[in-house]
């Protein structure tokens, strides 16, 4: 049986229209022999609206039932993806996680799939069924409907590609693919054909926003091909695939984040675990720390130690910070309006000379770094908000991405 998963992101399936446009490519694979497995996300806009009601319902709502509420809006497109299908004259039901099932372990909110059960839906594709199945959702071994992180129709797709061995597994969103970099910044942005796993996890990890990092992940681990592709237009989009099957190039792409600011802790008393009493509490309250720097003073009784964070986290680490008893310092300082800037490409593990060739583009534009760390396939750099088109259109011109 010769299978294709077809992925629905939330802005493919933002309307009406958008539903229609998305059901008719479906019914293409369709003609073109394939048993169609169907997945979609939430109609764009609609998951925000969930959560923000559970917001004003309390500020501490329960998570399994937040699990419940915001797993809706799949329900939603689902049905309407499945209603038009039928419509058209093509056998079709929604599924939900529960209802295939799909098995997930972990938190609430984070949870991850473990294992899909197959009877059914192979039943249902050897009749003639088109399976219009929910993302992001899941049950767990108490029965509880689970969801997986913002973005999670991503992972379930790729699960559903793993698990029923499908032949190809098509994510389509309202962009033509991967692009060197954010074409919103830098027009001269192009497109990607061919990217490794890796280098799609780090763009991911490091601003991009095309797919969810854990998605990525789950597509390496299990080694699923994914062609992300635009709903709107049909053209090529980008292959993501194993590093084998890409052409030799030095670096991939640029990324950038927008919401990040810096920490810098001043004259910390240095003692063996102080970096960990420093990061625990802040660990314990979720709040996810980046670029660490530490700098040792002379003597090597004092440190000065600088990371950062997002910028939504700044008053809850201050609080945790100065409230930590395990830790002495002599001032806080915060910085904010800075941005994490990125050239990302397995490449650069065999050619020497990218990092000087990055900071001395960066430095031709008066644009001074601040943090600096790497990978083997990375290197990112803190800077001014106020530089970041201009560094990220010298690093793009620097490493030649336009050709």
């Amino acid at each position: 049986m010769k299978i294709v998963v077809l992925k629905f992101g939330g802005t493919s399936v933002g309307s009406i229209d958008r539903i229609k446009k998305a059901a008719s490519i479906i019914a293409r694979f369709t003609k073109k022999k394939y048993k169609v497995i169907v997945v979609s996300s939430a109609m764009s806009g609609v998951t925000n609206d969930l959560v923000r009601k559970s917001n004003q319902i309390s500020n501490n709502f329960n998570e399994s039932e937040y699990d419940v509420l915001v797993s809706t809006g799949e329900q939603i497109s689902c049905a309407l993806i499945s209603g038009r299908l039928n419509h058209i004259g093509l056998k079709s039901r929604s599924w939900l996680g529960w209802q295939v099932p799909i098995i997930t372990t972990g938190n609430h909110k984070t949870s991850r799939i473990t294992n899909i059960f197959r009877y059914k839906i192979i039943k249902y594709l050897k009749d003639g069924g088109i399976p219009v199945i929910t993302g992001f959702q899941g049950i767990n071994s108490n029965d509880r409907i689970t969801t997986l992180e913002r973005g999670g129709s991503d992972s379930s797709a790729i699960m559903l590609a793993k698990f029923f061995n499908a032949e190809k597994c098509i994510i389509f969103t309202d962009v033509e693919g991967v692009y060197t970099t954010d074409p919103n910044i830098f027009k001269k942005a192009k497109k990607i054909d061919k990217i490794s796993y890796e280098e799609m996890l780090e763009m991911a990890s490091l601003g991009a926003k095309v797919m969810q990092p854990a998605s990525i992940q789950d597509a390496r681990l299990n080694r699923i091909n994914i062609d992300v592709k635009s709903a709107f237009k049909d053209k090529p989009g980008t292959l993501i695939t194993r590093k084998k099957n890409i052409s030799n190039r030095i670096i991939t792409g640029v990324t950038f984040t927008k919401n990040d600011s810096k920490i810098s802790l001043l004259g910390v008393v240095d003692k063996p675990g102080v970096a960990a009493s420093i990061f625990e509490p802040l660990s314990h309250n979720s709040i996810n720390v980046d670029m660490v720097v530490q700098n040792i003073s002379a003597d090597g009784k004092k440190t000065d130690l600088t990371f950062t964070i997002k910028s939504d986290d700044i008053k809850k680490t201050e609080k945790l910070l100065r409230n930590n008893k395990n830790i002495k310092f002599k001032d806080i300082l915060i910085t904010k309006n800075v941005s994490k800037i990125s050239i990302i490409g397995v490449g650069m593990i065999t050619t020497p000379g990218v990092t000087y060739r990055m900071f001395k583009a960066l430095s031709q534009k008066k644009i001074n770094i601040q943090v600096i760390s790497t990978s083997e396939i990375k290197i990112s750099v803190l800077i001014k908000k106020a530089y970041l088109k201009k560094a990220v259109a010298a690093l793009h011109k620097e490493f030649k991405l336009e050709k």
